[in-house]
């Protein structure tokens, strides 16, 4: 383990943001048209919507990390001044020039009206809560990816929120992480009366009916409460992860490399199933199997020999940095490149997997570009500038 990075986790993100991107480009191939040989790995990448869930165990093991730190030292909790800071200059300028750039181009090239309900679900995104209704979950008609940033935003609040109370009762070692269990078990709880109690009419409810019937497909089981179980996996693992993080062995090589193994056999045990591969309590992407399975991974690589600094090679870690950009913009670009350059993604037609590949060539060269740009000309400024307010006084 090195003390800039933890083994393993620029090869997760970027892994995860791979898989996201290719999903929606996977929906966009007519599988009548796929070459029988193709077909399994086609398949393969609709399961790419699991890559979200990783981004969740990612990101609750990344944050809870220095909590559990401070826990077993002894030490006073981390400054929440400087937790949201630091979250809101890596998210909020990315995410919200990918919102308001998607708005307006929804409103104008993609013809979406400019009423209520549609700037209502702006505002809702803009302000970060557009996960707690069915009617703001997709914030904009074009970008379909940003529903989730409000859920990870929630994760965000609720992190800090729950692991102060293991401050406050001053728990340390195996009683802290037992008590963490019981955060992700109040989680389920918590998960599963949403789901009993809080039903939705079927009015208009199903993808044939646009986002909102989508969105009120999704939910209740896409809920803020049901995400954040999933992000607490990753805390939990960050707290395993930093009880052994002074041990190094090869054992711990085979077991990140089993674990990531195990995750692509999740994938591909549901292919062919519905893409949200709905688990323990209908919380979507095979929970608590594949957060369970990343968790492990990331526990096991930063302690590994050599498959960790074998995984976060330089393209890895290119991508990772850059992922963040990718994420918000892909969507919108896959759209665009349909919208702007027929027959781009016209798969339906003669040679429609020949047109699939060169459109899907074209939309991931201006994601990863996009990506680039976001990342070194107004993400990695914004978090530079922020860190230096941190030594200021609150």
């Amino acid at each position: 383990m090195t003390q800039q990075r933890l083994l393993g986790a620029d090869f997760l993100r970027a892994a995860a943001c791979l898989m996201v991107l290719f999903h929606h480009l996977a929906f966009r191939m007519d599988m009548g048209n796929v070459p029988s040989a193709a077909r399994p790995i086609m398949g393969f990448l609709v399961t790419g919507s699991f890559g979200v869930s990783i981004f969740f165990v990612l990101s609750g093991f990344l944050l809870a990390r220095p909590f559990w730190l401070a826990l077993d030292r002894n030490a006073p909790m981390p400054s929440l001044r400087i937790y949201a800071l630091r979250r809101a200059a890596r998210i909020l300028p990315g995410f919200w020039l990918a919102l308001i750039v998607s708005f307006t181009l929804s409103v104008t090239i993609s013809g979406s009206p400019l009423d209520t309900e549609h700037v209502l679900r702006f505002l809702a995104g803009f302000l970060l809560v557009s996960d707690w209704h069915w009617v703001t979950l997709f914030p904009v008609d074009n970008n379909g990816p940003l529903w989730s940033i409000g859920f990870e935003v929630t994760a965000y609040l609720l992190l800090p929120l729950c692991l102060a109370a293991l401050f406050a009762l001053r728990l340390r070692g195996h009683a802290a992480r037992l008590a963490w269990i019981a955060v992700i078990g109040l989680a389920l709880a918590l998960h599963w009366m949403i789901v009993q109690w809080a039903p939705i009419d079927e009015v208009a409810r199903g993808w044939e009916h646009g986002l909102i019937g989508g969105a009120k497909a999704w939910m209740p089981r896409f809920n803020p409460l049901g995400f954040f179980a999933i992000f607490a996996l990753g805390a939990l693992a960050a707290g395993i992860q930093v009880a052994l993080a002074t041990m190094r062995h090869w054992l711990f090589d085979l077991v990140g490399l089993l674990a990531i193994a195990a995750t692509i056999w999740i994938m591909a045990a549901h292919i062919g199933s519905p893409s949200e591969g709905y688990g323990l309590l209908g919380i979507p992407y095979a929970y608590p199997w594949m957060p369970l399975a990343i968790g492990v991974a990331l526990i096991a690589l930063p302690s590994s020999v050599a498959a960790g600094r074998l995984l976060d090679n330089p393209p890895s870690r290119f991508l990772a940095n850059i992922s963040f950009g990718i994420y918000v913009w892909h969507f919108l670009v896959i759209g665009l490149v349909a919208r702007l350059l027929p027959p781009a993604f016209q798969t339906w037609l003669d040679g429609g997997w020949t047109i699939w590949l060169w459109s899907s060539a074209l939309a991931i060269t201006l994601s990863v570009a996009l990506g680039t740009l976001s990342f070194y000309l107004l993400e990695r400024p914004v978090v530079r500038w922020a860190r230096g307010l941190e030594a200021r006084p609150g």
